[in-house]
C-alpha cells in the first residue's frame, strides 16, 4: 500500500507540475494588461496635457517660430536688397565705361586710318612729283624734234614707247592730265604765267596749257601753267568812234 501511495504522489506531482505552470502562465498575462492599458495611460495623459487650455499647440509654437524667423531674416533681406541695388548701379557704371572706352576706341581707329590713308597719299604725292618732270621732258622732246632719217624716227619712236609706258603707270597710280584750255580760269586748278591781249575770247579764258596740270584722284597734284586771256589796250571805245565820225 506504502508503495501504490508513493507512486500515486509521484503520479499526482507529475500531473499538478503542468497545473501551475498553466497557472504562472496565467498569472502573467493580467500583468501584461496591466502594463498595456498603463501605456495606453500614459499616451492618452500626454495628449490631454498638450491640450491643456491656455498653453498654447504644437501648431501655434511652428507659427510662431516662423514669425520670428521671418522678423530676423527681413534685416537680411533688406540688405541683400541694398546689395543688389549697388551691384546693379555699379554694372551700370561699367556698361556705360566700357561704351565709351568702345567708342575712344572706334574714333581712335578711324583716326588712325585716316591719318594712315593721308600719309600713303602724301608719299605717293611726292614720289609721282619726283617723276612728272621726266614726263614733261618727254613731251617736250615729242613736240619739238622731228626726226627726219630712219634712224632718228627709230630712236624717236624708242623713247616715246618708254614715255607711253611711264604715263600708263602713272594713270595706274590715278593720276590724270588736266585739259584747260578754252575754260575759264580757276586759280584752285591753273596758275597764270602769261597773259595775251585778244579779241576772239573772252577775259580770263585759258588760251593755252604752258605746263601740264596733273590731278592725283580727286585731288590736284600739280597747278597747270597757262596763259589766259586778256582784253586789248589798242581796241578804241564807242565814245571815241562816235568822236571819229563827227570830225569826219
Amino acid at each position: 500500500m506504502i508503495e501504490e501511495n508513493k507512486q500515486v504522489n509521484n503520479t499526482n506531482q507529475q500531473l499538478g507540475q503542468p497545473i501551475e505552470v498553466k497557472q504562472a502562465m496565467k498569472s502573467d498575462s493580467p500583468t501584461e494588461n496591466n502594463h498595456n492599458e498603463s501605456g495606453s495611460d500614459v499616451t492618452e495623459q500626454m495628449a490631454t496635457q498638450n491640450n491643456i487650455p491656455g498653453e498654447p499647440t504644437l501648431a501655434e509654437e511652428n507659427n510662431v517660430a516662423a514669425a520670428e524667423k521671418i522678423e530676423v531674416d527681413t534685416p537680411a533681406l533688406a540688405e541683400l536688397a541694398q546689395q543688389l541695388e549697388s551691384m546693379k548701379t555699379q554694372l551700370e557704371d561699367r556698361s556705360n565705361q566700357y561704351m565709351r572706352i568702345a567708342a575712344d576706341f572706334e574714333n581712335y581707329r578711324k583716326r588712325t586710318s585716316k591719318e594712315k590713308e593721308d600719309m600713303e597719299m602724301q608719299m605717293k604725292r611726292n614720289t609721282i612729283m619726283e617723276l612728272l618732270p621726266v614726263v614733261d621732258n618727254f613731251e617736250r622732246a615729242r613736240s619739238h624734234l622731228k626726226p627726219q632719217s630712219e634712224g632718228e624716227m627709230t630712236i624717236h619712236k624708242s623713247y616715246q614707247g618708254v614715255y607711253k609706258q611711264l604715263v600708263d603707270c602713272l594713270k595706274r597710280l590715278g593720276v590724270s592730265p588736266m585739259r584747260p584750255e578754252g575754260e575759264e580760269f580757276d586759280p584752285n586748278l591753273h596758275e597764270a604765267v602769261m597773259r595775251e591781249p585778244t579779241n576772239e575770247h573772252p577775259e580770263g579764258t585759258v588760251l593755252e596749257e604752258l605746263v601740264r596740270g596733273y590731278y592725283l584722284g580727286e585731288r590736284v597734284l600739280r597747278h597747270a601753267m597757262v596763259k589766259v586771256a586778256a582784253p586789248r589796250e589798242d581796241t578804241p571805245t564807242e565814245q571815241e568812234d562816235e568822236s571819229n565820225q563827227e570830225n569826219s
